[in-house]
């Protein structure tokens, strides 16, 4: 567990290369600090629960430009 209480998740690197934002089809960027995967088209970040990609729009959190990470 981390200072703030959350599990540090991971995702096989391998499903990192394959997987695409759903909306837009760019490619994802992985914030290990918040276990999610960063949309930067889109805007959305897409959560990863017990190491599953949640690709839903729905469940995604919308992002502010300056959280992206430029590629």
């Amino acid at each position: 567990m981390t200072e703030t209480g959350r599990r540090e998740q991971t995702v096989d690197p391998k499903l990192l290369e394959l997987l695409v934002c759903p909306l837009t089809k760019g490619l994802l960027k992985w914030d290990p600090a918040g276990g999610e995967l960063l949309s930067q088209t889109a805007l959305l970040a897409y959560p990863v629960r017990d190491g599953v990609p949640v690709m839903l729009p729905s469940e995604a959190r919308p992002l502010e430009p300056e959280d992206v990470p430029s590629p």
